[in-house]
């Protein structure tokens, strides 16, 4: 089914619900207790062990059980196989007129939001609440959880897979250069010079038709990308089903990690616990070659989703301070070569979620709190899209979302990297 586009007078009806937003700010100036000294804060990489995490083969058992348990509610099917032959699998609830993509471990070294798409499908899937069957009956939700699986088993950015291999798929690029975003060498603590990889979320493009051109290589980060890798053409192929099944996928959201030693801008000793943000790609209407995208990019409706999941976790501020540090991340961003800039581009509103810290840098620690504010996060948005209310948000209300701070970490990152 196709979104119509939000009226005028739907923004300004929402124009009330900015006070939500505005009034939080009381709450969320609480120090978060549960957090460490700001000084003590590190990004440098350690060898931490991941096995508390979901690795590939739990999470086929947990989502054969989930499927098995609910009764039908859950389908889970296998949507294609990772460059080393590993399962990428989806799970289907719901049969609601609106669509939902969510993936996660798009990164294999962020892995909180695979925990916490398990866990979003255990409620809709088993659970006989109200607002479960207002979920099963306004949405259709489609999880694709660890969808790069060969970087998830060696807890990295970049998937497992090399220019050769790549060459072989398509022998069209035999003379091109290899693709910028091509890993050889060290990255985020990782050596990639026996094991090379691509950073697969650069490898999306808005034309879900396209097939790799030895002109587009090797490209920027600010272009598009190719869909070279089988994981990407994966979930391009289950987002195409649905657009061909409901019109347009509503809704995109991608879950992701970012570095562990961004602080709040009002206060350098509390430390960001999620960023989100709803703008991926500059305007379509005024940037060459994407005019012809511009009457489906809607990116009201994506401030409106992310306002949705912001204020779920500062209604929670009060009971766990650390919902309450949630910011916005960097907006000056155009990248249309990922999956939220690609969606975007074809009308779904676009949600990223970015929580604190990666395996090489915080390990076990906070998991269970990351993996609760993703999920409350996702757990405001859907259940302001199943009523609707989600139109009547203000998008003006993202906009009034606290800019991330500065890394204090001894090794900070200057490029935000989704």
């Amino acid at each position: 089914m196709f979104r119509p586009k939000r009226s005028l007078a739907a923004v300004v009806a929402g124009a009330a619900v900015l006070s939500l937003v505005a009034a939080v700010p009381a709450t969320a100036q609480q120090p978060a207790t549960g957090a460490p000294a700001a000084q003590k804060c590190s990004d440098e990489p350690q060898d931490l062990p991941v096995h508390e995490f979901t690795d590939h083969r739990e999470l086929g058992i947990e989502l054969q059980r989930l499927e098995r348990v609910s009764g039908g509610k859950i389908d889970v099917d296998e949507i294609g196989r990772s460059n080393r032959d590993r399962e990428i699998w989806s799970a289907r609830a719901g049969h609601g007129p609106k669509a939902v993509l969510l993936t996660s471990e798009i990164h294999g070294n962020e892995k909180t939001g695979t925990d916490a798409l398990l866990r979003l499908l255990e409620f809709v899937g088993t659970s006989d609440s109200p607002k479960a069957e207002r979920w099963r009956d306004e949405l259709t939700i489609v999880a694709v959880p660890k969808m790069n699986p060969d970087a998830a088993e060696l807890d990295r950015r970049g998937n497992d897979m090399t220019w050769d291999e790549v060459v072989q798929r398509y022998p069209q690029l035999a003379d091109a250069d290899p693709a910028w975003n091509y890993y050889t060498g060290q990255r985020q603590g990782d050596d990639y010079s026996q094991r090379p990889g691509f950073d697969i979320n650069r490898d999306y493009n808005p034309d879900l038709s396209y097939e790799p051109k030895a002109a587009d290589f090797p490209g920027t980060s600010a272009d598009t990308g190719w869909y070279l890798s089988p994981e990407t053409r994966a979930v391009r192929d289950v987002y195409v089903g649905l657009e061909e099944e409901f019109g347009t996928v509503d809704t995109y959201v991608d879950l992701h990690h970012q570095g562990a030693c961004y602080v709040m801008p009002d206060d350098p000793d509390r430390f960001v616990t999620m960023s989100l943000s709803g703008k991926f790609v500059d305007d379509p209407a005024a940037t060459p070659g994407y005019q012809q995208y511009a009457d489906e990019y809607d990116l009201d409706y994506a401030k409106q989703l992310n306002v949705a999941a912001y204020n779920a976790l500062q209604a929670k501020a009060n009971h766990n301070p650390l919902f309450g540090n949630i910011t916005l991340y960097p907006q000056d961003i155009n990248l249309p070569g990922t999956g939220l800039g690609s969606f975007a581009l074809n009308g779904s509103g676009a949600v990223l979620f970015e929580v604190r810290g990666q395996t090489q840098t915080l390990g076990q620690k906070y998991r269970e709190q990351l993996v609760r504010t993703v999920y409350t996060g996702l757990d405001g948005m859907l259940s302001s899209l199943s009523s609707g209310q989600v139109d009547n948000l203000d998008p003006a209300a993202y906009d009034a979302i606290p800019p991330r701070g500065p890394s204090i970490g001894d090794t900070a990152r200057t490029v935000a990297e989704p």
